[in-house]
């Protein structure tokens, strides 16, 4: 028996897909919960072992006051860690409004519903680098 089956993930749920530079993490939230949060099957607190990641990834939950009413899944793919959680983040936000609509403002206003969709630029012909260009010296 793993640790996900071990907290009781049955029964409806709420799904989103929250996303930052190349992460992406797939969102469940359980109705019936207690506070319970996996990520990649791990709890989230061994998946990110970071004080400063894991306080990322439950903002949106203490913002709303509701981190006891939901049990949570995650799972994440591409980017570093930091990108991740905030994806993580980004999807909670997103199903949040899912399951109550009246959170958008106050959600919206700390800027979790916004989708940061910097990434790194791709390298051009000729340059160095994305924009860095040969020095150039008159002759």
């Amino acid at each position: 028996m793993t640790e996900a089956e071990a907290i009781k993930l049955k029964g409806k749920f709420v799904g989103a897909v929250g996303r930052r530079k190349t992460a992406t993490a797939k969102i469940r939230l359980y109705k019936s919960g207690a506070g319970a949060f996996m990520v990649n099957g791990v709890k989230a607190d061994k998946y990110f072992k970071e004080e400063e990641l894991f306080s990322i990834i439950s903002q949106p939950l203490k913002l709303v006051g509701l981190a006891a009413d939901f049990n949570i899944t995650a799972n994440i793919s591409g980017g570093g860690k930091k990108a991740q959680a905030e994806a993580v983040r980004h999807g909670i936000a997103r199903a949040l409004l899912l399951v109550n609509e009246e959170l958008r403002p106050s959600l919206k206003a700390k800027g979790y519903i916004t989708r940061d969709a910097r990434k790194k630029e791709r390298k051009k012909p000729g340059l160095k680098k994305a924009r860095r260009a040969p020095q150039w010296a008159k002759r």
